[in-house]
Order: structure tokens, then sequence, then C-alpha cells
């Protein structure tokens, strides 16, 4: 497989600011992390909760700047990221965010004019389609993100746990749309602090600790390691 995305020592820090002292405290999600991404590869990301996966997501979807170290694309590439609460304008409608996210992973607004009543049918939001998201539970919101990601195709499919959201009729459909992306040519990256989920979907997996690369490899052997620490 040809290398995709390189991600040389990423750190990212927060800055969090006292007023009262009138100085910082950093905190590091993450410290030092190299990996490799392969096109084609379905890459699980495993750690505890609180070690930095939804901030690495979020790097690689482009939404932060690493804090030191790079992460380069090797080809240009659209990249989609599929996270509760991520990305939606809570004034805009169903309907406009679907363009806007479209648009935002690449697709042009002549395109998602065209698709945006697929996403509908997809999303199963009826009428709320049509109501700001700000509404909306975070089942809806889930429902809404996953069809705006399907039907604009992104290159690179980012899914932050995102699997096993949503009611039973919804996973079952969301579930079976996912599996063939697994068994495509696509690039997708699954973060979990469930290595379960991971295990049959995955074709490698890195567990993160401490804010760098723990271990990476084979899944069963990867997650069976993992599980054994958090016991």
């Amino acid at each position: 497989m040809k290398k995709l995305m390189t991600a040389h020592e990423v750190g990212l820090c927060y800055r969090l600011r006292k007023q009262i002292l009138k100085s910082s405290r950093e905190i590091w999600a993450l410290k030092s992390l190299s990996f490799d991404l392969f096109e084609g590869e379905k890459l699980g990301i495993i750690g505890r909760n609180g070690t930095g996966k939804s901030t690495l997501m979020k790097l690689l979807a482009g939404i932060f700047s690493p804090s030191r170290g790079r992460i380069t694309w090797h080809r240009a590439v659209h990249v989609g990221l599929l996270s509760l609460g991520v990305g939606f304008e809570g004034s805009l409608t169903g309907r406009e965010n679907a363009v806007l996210n479209g648009m935002l992973l690449g697709k042009s607004r002549k395109t998602m004019l065209k698709r945006v009543d697929a996403i509908k049918e997809y999303s199963e939001l009826g009428d709320f389609f049509e109501y700001p998201v700000n509404t909306y539970s975070s089942g809806m919101l889930t429902r809404l993100g996953f069809a705006v990601a399907m039907e604009s195709d992104p290159d690179v499919l980012l899914l932050d746990e995102i699997l096993g959201v949503g009611d039973a009729s919804f996973q079952a459909k969301s579930e079976k749309t996912l599996r063939e992306k697994f068994k495509g040519e696509k690039t997708v990256v699954l973060i979990s602090h469930d290595g379960g989920q991971i295990l049959h979907v995955a074709t490698r997996v890195i567990w993160i600790e401490g804010g760098v690369v723990h271990m990476s490899g084979d899944p069963e052997e990867v997650i069976a390691k993992y599980n054994e620490a958090v016991k």
C-alpha cells in the first residue's frame, strides 16, 4: 500500500489562562505522536478516555494545527470527520448544514444541492431536516452527520466513537453502510476505547497512551495487550 499520510512527532498543547494569577497552564493532549497512514487502510486507534484520540482526529481533519511536529499528506485528499457535535452551525437548518459540510469536504455547492435530498432521505429526519440543528437531539445530529459523510464520500473517513450510536433501526442501516466502506478501497480511521468494536473492522491498530504511540500492529495482539492494561 502507498503511504498516504505521515505524522511526525506531533504534539498539541492546550493553554489554560488563569486570569487572577495572570499566568497560563499548559496541558499536552498529545506529546510526540508518530505514525503512517496508508491508502485503503482501515486503521483503528484505541486508548483510554482522555488520551487525546479525539484531538488527533481533529488534527487529521485540519480543524486543529499541531503545536509541534507535523502532519504531511502525500497527495491532496478530502477528509471527512464524523464526530458527535462537530461541524454543525446551530442556527442553520439540517439542509443548510448538509450543503455547507459537503462544501467543507471539497464538494461544490452545485453537487451538494443535487445530493441534499438523498441526505434527507438517508437521515430519516423528516420535517426536522428544515429545522435549525440546535433543536436536534444527539441521535438526530448523528443521523445528519452520518448521512452527509456517506453522501459526500470523502477520500478519508474519520470516525470518532460513532459506531453503535442512534436507535436500533438506524444503527443497523449505518453499520451496513460502514461495512461496505470497510470492505472497499476507502481509507478509514476509527477511534474508540472499546477494543471489541475495533477488532472486527481494523486491519491495523494503534494504541495511544500518555500522548504517544504505545503500541502498533496486528489488531488482535494490540487489543489483547490494551485489554490487559485497562483491567
